[in-house]
């Protein structure tokens, strides 16, 4: 039987999301999502720049498995921080996308539920 495509994955994920939450998300939203269930305060209204620093927060999040970011702990706010251990692929932007969609899979593989309301 053939594994299902990066991009069939990536469908379901974002009609898993869109029955949960009412509307389909995109990258940038998902992003977003993942910063704001790691940022261990619990504000319901983000200004933009703390949703920016979510979305940060997010991506760092994503590739600490694959070993591009540590996670050095919290601040008083309990927003996460990081440091980067190694130098990001050199990719065009379509290989970016893909990049970061295999790292939301394999986060939503790993943390099954989602908190963020």
């Amino acid at each position: 039987m053939q594994q299902p495509t990066l991009q069939q994955r990536w469908q379901l994920l974002t009609m898993q999301l869109a029955e949960r939450f009412g509307k389909s998300p995109d990258l940038n939203a998902i992003l977003l999502l993942i910063g704001i269930q790691e940022v261990k305060n619990t504000k319901k209204e983000y200004s933009k720049e703390e949703k920016q620093d979510a979305m940060h927060v997010g991506i760092c999040t994503l590739l600490i498995p694959s070993g591009y970011y540590i996670h050095d702990g919290y601040d008083v706010d309990g927003w996460p921080h990081f440091t980067q251990t190694k130098d990001l692929p050199n990719n065009n932007l379509i290989e970016q996308e893909n990049f970061l969609k295999d790292h939301v899979l394999l986060y939503f593989a790993q943390h099954e539920t989602i908190v963020v309301n």
